[in-house]
């Protein structure tokens, strides 16, 4: 490898422009792919296979409105009064303009919503009104019956009395001799008379039945008025005097309902959206979207991360001496950024792919992309202040610490990589999109740092540099010997470094893992005062509703569909963590019903988590034979369980991958455990320092952490992968010496001493780079990133000053010889890697050396034929 990259190095400083060119060329494809095939990057994270991505794929298969995507803007008076009728239609034009940007289905007017269930209450008041009235009918109408009843059975006495006396006359006529027929004829009036009365009686016993069916009726229809009564009473009750209208009238929740789901609601209908409401101007009204509304992408470049950069070339011009020799390493990461992340980003029209994800790949090649091209840059000027001609330096400089820069950025690669065996989706894609940022990063460190020190020529060096150098090798020589620390105080120092770590690694036991929601976003944004105004009148756990969807029969009458909802919901609202229960109906199939439950507390809050295991833990009430859960609460609660269920077993593959790599690389077995350790440590006081300051609030103003909240699920995970691979570039830098001395014969605790002065000085600087550029993202506008940007920034600091540059080298002195312990069999079987190149730097030492001297040491104006020489 050491060989390839020799002659690699020496073709780009041969052809420096045709390099160049190629890079432009690469930069140019990568842009053309974005601006042509790159798609909508998505602001939620989500694991496929969850309870709640389970629940939220079955309410778009059975609730397709109420899945569309949606999002709220709280409207609030200036002065906490009530709002004026003015007001109340200007926020509903407002409303009703938002309703025709494209990609909006509807909105939800606040008070046309409160009319509503206003409405609800007085029907419900009525229908008690009315039902107390027929009750009072109902119970006087079996006395009037009766009476009924009784008048007609008295009637039908009459008639049987005059009946018969009817009959007995007749029978007298018969006797007294008139004929049968005349008889008949004489009483035929007073016979149809007695008919006619007996109909009429019949008639009326008709009538007194009809009225009394029709009375049982109205029983029945009584009783199943009141049950219907009192399971309204019940769900009203169950609902906790909801409302989208605070109490006071001051306040007002509008809702925004999207044509598409959440995720594929694109950035520029948000926007159209968000633009809608806070271009509209309402007199002593605010207008405040939310943040699901809004859910914006983040910048990848602001203010913070600029200031990184500048503090980043401010070290390098330290270091390197000269500002146009500052710039190459600045200009390296940067076309590695464009190249890497612009290719990335242009798939994500056919991936799903985080805001998050392309941010995190140009935080690593930033900074990755620096600390390679330094590396580098830092041989070839330490190469032509010793007298080595120019490309036969650069060549060398490419062949031996480009050697370490493929190698340490192919552990960065690893460790990214492996993010994909936690099986959830975007953190693997976010490792897959970093690790391809390094390589490219890598790529670009190899090829276009050489090409670009070519045509710098000798004004790699500055001015005094230049007139120094034929003083170099007497000034080397003339160096105050070397001595290896004493053992006290690298006793002291082992036990200091591991001590500081392990106090401030603490705060981890106390980790909680979730997802940033509106309390996390600055206190200036719209996104941040929505969600202060919802806690603020309506409570917290308005900015964090449940969805719960209940399996039922789809063979339910009506009474006992509303009975069931009726008991689901009681039993549910019957829970102290629960704010509100508002059933929302059931599927067009009638087996499913669907519930909004508005918790006590916010999503990220300990009660709200514990209230979704209590929920998911109840036995369903009524004929509900199944109860899922949905939502950003049950969302958060479902990643960071996964999250934290995968990071022992991805903290362990990565420990072990440190374990091999260092022992494949230091031929030792103790080195790579004190370098595992040292990385357990520093990872841990990271964890630790993140807790206290973005779960615990300390130091909250200088961080902006005005509203401490659990840590980002992902980034402890983000954070041991990204962090293994940069301690072990930094373990490669600083051990490296030590073993080329102990190598070639120096005592143990003296090439301890030698390796860390010849690699101290790189590595701070490589460091202090890092921790600019990630610190940079601290202040970063969106709070998914400014967790990670500091996570990454003290881990460097960390690991680079603490571990690697004093906990290492006191250690290995302690150790003496037997940190080089290595089983003689094991010694026979592994590979010979010549990561520094060692062997190429003792084949061609010599060989060029001296050469051109005079070009290197002099301050005349350098050609471009001459540089090319």
């Amino acid at each position: 490898m050491a060989t390839l990259l020799y002659r690699l190095g020496l073709k780009a400083a041969k052809r420096p422009l045709a390099v160049i060119f190629s890079w432009l060329v690469m930069i140019a494809i990568a842009a053309a792919a974005f601006l042509s095939f790159g798609g909508t990057l998505v602001s939620t994270v989500d694991i496929p296979g969850t309870p709640t991505a389970q629940t939220t794929d079955r309410l778009q298969e059975e609730f397709p409105d109420a899945a569309r995507g949606t999002g709220n803007v709280v409207f609030q008076t200036e002065d906490g009064s009530a709002f004026s009728a003015q007001q109340r239609e200007a926020i509903t034009a407002v409303l009703d303009e938002a309703r025709d940007v494209d990609g909006v289905a509807d909105v939800i007017d606040p008070f046309a919503t409160d009319a509503e269930l206003a409405d609800q209450q007085q029907e419900l008041a009525d229908g008690r009104a009315e039902l107390e009235a027929a009750g009072e009918q109902l119970e006087s109408a079996p006395q009037q019956l009766d009476a009924a009843e009784e008048e007609l059975d008295a009637a039908e006495a009459e008639l049987q009395a005059a009946q018969e006396q009817l009959d007995a006359g007749k029978q007298q006529a018969i006797g007294a001799g008139m004929p049968e027929a005349a008889v008949e004829q004489q009483f035929a009036a007073q016979q149809a008379q007695l008919d006619a009365a007996v109909e009429e009686l019949q008639a009326g016993r008709d009538q007194v039945e009809q009225e009394r069916a029709a009375y049982e009726e109205g029983v029945t229809d009584y009783e199943d008025g009141q049950v219907l009564i009192e399971l309204g009473q019940r769900l009203l009750t169950a609902t906790n005097d909801y409302s989208v209208v605070s109490e006071d009238g001051s306040a007002a929740i509008g809702t925004v309902q999207f044509v598409d789901h959440d995720m594929d609601v694109s950035t520029d209908v948000r926007q159209d959206v968000v633009g809608t409401f806070t271009d509209a101007s309402i007199d002593g009204v605010e207008i405040l979207p939310s943040q699901e509304l809004s859910m914006a992408v983040p910048e990848v470049l602001g203010w913070a991360e600029v200031v990184g950069l500048v503090i980043a070339g401010i070290v390098l011009v330290i270091m390197l001496g000269t500002f146009i020799t500052a710039g190459l390493p600045l200009l390296n990461a940067l076309v590695g950024v464009g190249v890497g992340a612009l290719a990335a980003m242009a798939f994500s029209s056919v991936i799903e792919m985080s805001s998050v994800t392309p941010v995190l790949g140009v935080m690593l090649g930033l900074a990755v992309g620096i600390d390679y091209a330094l590396f580098i840059v830092h041989r070839h000027r330490t190469q032509l202040k010793s007298g080595m001609e120019l490309r036969h330096s650069i060549a060398m400089a490419n062949g031996t610490s480009g050697n370490a820069v493929v190698f340490a950025g192919s552990t960065v690669v690893i460790a990214l990589l492996a993010l994909n065996l936690t099986g959830i989706p975007f953190l693997g894609l976010m490792g897959t999109v970093g690790g391809f940022v390094v390589v490219v990063a890598v790529l670009v460190a190899i090829t276009l740092t050489p090409a670009m020190l070519s045509l710098l020529g000798v004004r790699a060096l500055s001015k005094r540099e230049r007139r120094a150098g034929q003083r170099h090798d007497q000034q080397v020589a003339e160096r105050k010997p070397l001595k290896p620390m004493s053992t006290a105080r690298a006793v002291l120092t082992a036990i200091g470094t591991i001590a500081v770590l392990a106090i401030i690694a603490i705060p981890v036991f106390s980790m909680r893992l979730g997802i940033p929601d509106g309390s996390s976003e600055a206190p200036e944004t719209t996104e941040y005062q929505a969600y202060a105004a919802q806690s603020e009148h309506f409570g917290a756990g308005r900015n964090a509703p449940i969805v719960a969807v209940a399996d039922i029969p789809a063979d339910l009458s009506e009474q006992d569909l509303l009975t069931t909802t009726a008991q689901q919901a009681e039993q549910i609202a019957a829970l102290d963590q629960v704010q509100h229960v508002v059933p929302v109906g059931e599927n067009e199939a009638g087996d499913m019903l669907m519930f909004q439950i508005i918790p006590v507390h916010d999503a990220n809050h300990e009660q709200t988590v514990n209230l979704v295991y209590e929920l998911r833990g109840l036995d369903p009430a009524g004929e509900v034979t199944n109860l899922a859960l949905a939502g950003h609460a049950t969302g958060v609660i479902d990643i960071s369980d996964a999250l934290a269920e995968v990071l022992p077993l991805y903290l362990g593959v990565v420990v072990g991958l440190s374990l091999l790599i260092m022992i494949l690389v230091f031929r030792s077995l103790v080195v790579p455990l004190i370098a595992s350790g040292g990385f357990v440590l520093s990872v841990g006081a990271a964890m630790g320092a993140v807790v206290a300051i973005y779960q615990w609030g300390w130091l909250g103003d200088i961080f902006m952490v005005h509203n401490p909240a659990p840590v980002l699920s992902f980034l402890p995970t983000i954070m041991i992968g990204v962090l293994f691979g940069l301690a072990m570039d930094y373990q490669l830098f600083i051990s490296s010496g030590m073993r080329e001395a102990f190598a070639h014969g120096t005592e143990a605790r003296l090439a301890v001493q030698k390796g860390f002065v010849q690699g101290r000085s790189v590595v701070a600087a490589a460091a202090i780079i890092m921790v600019s550029v990630f610190g940079g993202f601290i202040y970063a506008d969106d709070p998914y990133i400014r967790p990670i940007g500091f996570g990454l920034a003290i881990g460097v600091l960390f690991d680079a000053f603490l571990v690697r540059m004093l906990m290492v080298p006191a250690l290995m002195h302690l150790l003496g010889k037997s940190a080089w312990y290595l089983p003689k069999w094991l010694d026979r079987i592994l590979p010979n890697v010549d990561v520094e190149g060692a062997k190429l730097a003792e084949l061609t030492d010599g060989a060029q050396h001296g050469a051109h001297v005079e070009q290197t040491v002099t301050d005349t104006p350098v050609t471009t034929t001459s540089r090319n020489v």
